[in-house]
């Protein structure tokens, strides 16, 4: 039997009031399944820098946080996230999207 599951909803909010309450600039971009739907965070960090954290689950249903791009600076890595998380968005409408801009690279996963 599995164990029940926080609430989407409630993890994202609780990751934004900790962002915030650090300094960080926090934004839901896009509202998913308020219950289960999976979590995307861009992380900016300034010009040219920025990163792409995706919420998945490993082999023991546990939530592991991946990175679909290796490079976090480029000039176009900016671009390169928004047409990733438009396509997944097209795959899967559930997706929430968070934005945190941190000049210190804090994407607040845990």
């Amino acid at each position: 039997m599995t164990e029940p599951r926080l609430k989407t909803e409630i993890r994202v909010s609780a990751q934004l009031r900790r962002a915030q309450g650090e300094g960080a600039f926090a934004v839901v971009v896009r509202r998913g399944d308020p219950d289960a739907g999976a979590v995307a965070v861009k992380l900016y960090q300034g010009p040219g820098a920025a990163k792409l954290y995706v919420q998945s689950r490993d082999l023991d249903g546990n939530p592991v946080w991946r990175e679909p791009f290796e490079e976090e600076s480029s000039e176009d890595i900016e671009a390169k996230i928004d047409r990733w998380l438009e396509k997944e968005v097209s795959i899967d409408p559930d997706l929430w999207v968070v934005e945190i801009e941190d000049r210190e690279g804090r994407a607040f996963l845990d």
